[in-house]
């Protein structure tokens, strides 16, 4: 089984890009950041994977995780 791969949203040429781990093109553009978090979102939960969120410097400014928790809070 492959692991799945995780969802970038990175600044594209003055837009914000979906990028899945490892792919050279986006997978789709967005005008606005909060639309590209959003489709993001729904495929890394759909995927159960990771998303980064990256600002406009291109860091990662936040990191979400929708996949199986290896480390999961005791209750």
């Amino acid at each position: 089984m492959t692991k799945a791969k995780a969802q970038h949203v990175v600044p594209r040429s003055g837009k914000w890009g979906v990028l899945t781990s490892g792919a050279s093109r986006a997978s789709s553009v967005h005008t606005t950041q909060a639309e590209a978090i959003e489709t993001a979102r729904e495929i890394a939960k759909s995927r159960k994977t990771e998303l980064y969120i990256h600002g406009q410097d291109g860091r990662i400014r936040e990191r979400n995780s929708y996949g199986s928790d290896s480390f999961p809070p005791k209750g």
